[in-house]
């Protein structure tokens, strides 16, 4: 699946926290570079004023409900 979220610097260390506890991987797509979204230094190195593209094989509600929080119409 591919989301579109829009995060804060105060928002990544919640983001990581829900994301790790998934046993599917989950990919945070900015421009050309792709971040693992488990990693924390990878996620707080993005560019927060500019969308970014969630991608992701699996299901679970906390993240699912997580990306509801953090979505953004296209």
């Amino acid at each position: 699946m591919l989301k579109t979220i829009r995060l804060t610097p105060e928002d990544v260390k919640h983001f990581v926290d829900v994301a790790s506890k998934c046993d599917f991987d989950i990919d945070i797509c900015y421009n050309r570079y792709v971040v693992d979204a488990k990693s924390f230094l990878g996620v707080y190195g993005l560019d927060f004023t500019k969308p970014l593209s969630v991608s992701y094989d699996g299901y679970n509600d906390k993240f699912e409900e997580l990306l509801r929080q953090y979505a953004i119409a296209c």
